[in-house]
């Protein structure tokens, strides 16, 4: 059965947007721009108040998975002594730029450009630190970042001053390098940017706990480029702005991204990029949208506050899901299901990201018991397809959402 993805009349402006983020890296680069590379959730709005271009690998690793380039280039950095076991994000970029291989050349660009200071928050695992190291080795710039707290309950006092403190401490090597001062008032500025930027992105994904919901887990994949790389800009609050316009009035019509929506998924775990849009495709096929998800989500802030910079900032980025233990990511994931009508959960398990995998340790067990709702799952990884299989995951879903059907 031919099924029709339902595109969005606002994909255009972010290309434009997201086109336009790329370019100025390049342009900015070129002119003597700084630049500093800087891990997804980590403290971008310190940085592009102090005047750099901000550069986040993980999305040029998201690009070579979905452009299918990662599985090839992994191996060139398995044989720089890089683990197959360890993140593929960060195996597939050094493959990149070991072979100056990039989607960005597609864009008629040069590449990712070159750090002049490299910024990590170990708040999603250690890889990052390894990953931005290895390049600060190879082009002999700083390395700096925080160590945040990993799988804690509730975030206390000591945690929060403690991350706040590391963030304070990156402002004198950021400043030498970048050679301007810190400006207090002009990182106010940009939390809230970034503060509106997370309101409205947290209102694009609440759109799908309407029935039917006028957005999958597949487009939201796509959309949420800006909140990733361009919270903090102006340009990310205008394009939400248009895309919420949108969605509300998909809502009023009845609209569906799935059409016949019969059934509603919760997506735990990272994407499989080289496969979104067979997965998309399958599950239209079947009827059923994958409504909400841990990963989209990971970039609401709403703890973000322009009047207490720091401590806010810290707040916000050490109690992100990755971050928390099992009792408080069970209660949050029962918090959406509710949310978002969901009859079941799709559990990814990412063979090279064991800290975004979270069926390893009974969890889907435990909220099985708890919920009374079917899960499965899926075996594989966010960039290396050498790892999952087409036919399994096809036959495994199929069954999956009969099993949907029967309950």
């Amino acid at each position: 059965m031919a099924v029709e993805r339902r595109d969005f009349e606002s994909n255009q402006a972010m290309r434009q947007v997201m086109g336009d983020y790329f370019v100025e890296l390049t342009k900015g680069a070129e002119n003597g721009k700084k630049t500093a590379w800087c891990t997804s959730v980590g403290p971008a709005e310190l940085l592009l108040s102090m005047g750099y271009n901000v550069y986040f690998p993980e999305n040029h690793g998201a690009m070579l998975g979905a452009s299918r380039m990662a599985t090839d280039l992994i191996p060139l950095a398995n044989a720089q002594g890089y683990s197959p076991d360890i993140c593929s994000y960060l195996t597939a970029d050094i493959g990149s730029y070991l072979a100056k291989q990039s989607p960005f050349q597609k864009m008629k660009l040069p590449g990712p450009p070159k750090a002049d200071v490299l910024v990590f928050n170990t708040n999603q695992c250690r890889d990052v630190k390894d990953w931005f190291q290895f390049y600060a080795r190879e082009w002999d710039v700083p390395c700096i970042g925080i160590h945040s707290p990993r799988a804690c309950g509730d975030l206390d006092l000591a945690m929060v001053d403690s991350v706040a403190k590391q963030i304070e401490q990156l402002i004198p090597t950021l400043e030498q390098v970048v050679g301007q001062k810190f400006d207090i008032d002009r990182l106010r500025e940009v939390i809230k940017s970034s503060r509106r930027c997370t309101e409205l992105w947290k209102q694009v994904l609440e759109t799908a706990a309407n029935v039917p919901s006028p957005i999958s887990f597949f487009d939201e994949t796509i959309q949420m480029g800006p909140a990733v790389v361009l919270r903090g800009q102006q340009s990310a609050i205008d394009y939400y702005e248009l895309l919420l316009k949108e969605l509300r009035q998909r809502v009023a019509d009845g609209v569906a991204a799935v059409e016949g929506e019969s059934f509603r998924i919760y997506w735990e775990g990272m994407p499989i990029w080289g496969k979104l849009k067979d997965l998309s495709t399958q599950f239209m096929q079947l009827k059923a949208c994958v409504v909400a998800s841990t990963y989209c989500n990971s970039w609401i802030f709403e703890a973000l506050d322009p009047s207490d910079p720091f401590e806010s900032m810290a707040r916000a980025y050490s109690s992100i899901f990755i971050c928390r233990s099992d009792d408080p990511k069970e209660a949050y994931i029962e918090e959406m299901v509710q949310k978002y009508k969901v009859n079941g959960i799709l559990y990814h398990d990412a063979k090279t990201c064991p800290n975004n995998s979270n069926c390893r340790y009974q969890m889907p067990q435990r909220l099985q018991t708890r919920l009374g709702l079917p899960y499965m799952i899926v075996n594989g990884d966010l960039n290396d397809l050498r790892l999952y299989s087409d036919e399994q995951t096809r036959t495994n879903i199929e069954a999956f959402v009969e099993q949907l059907a029967e309950a």
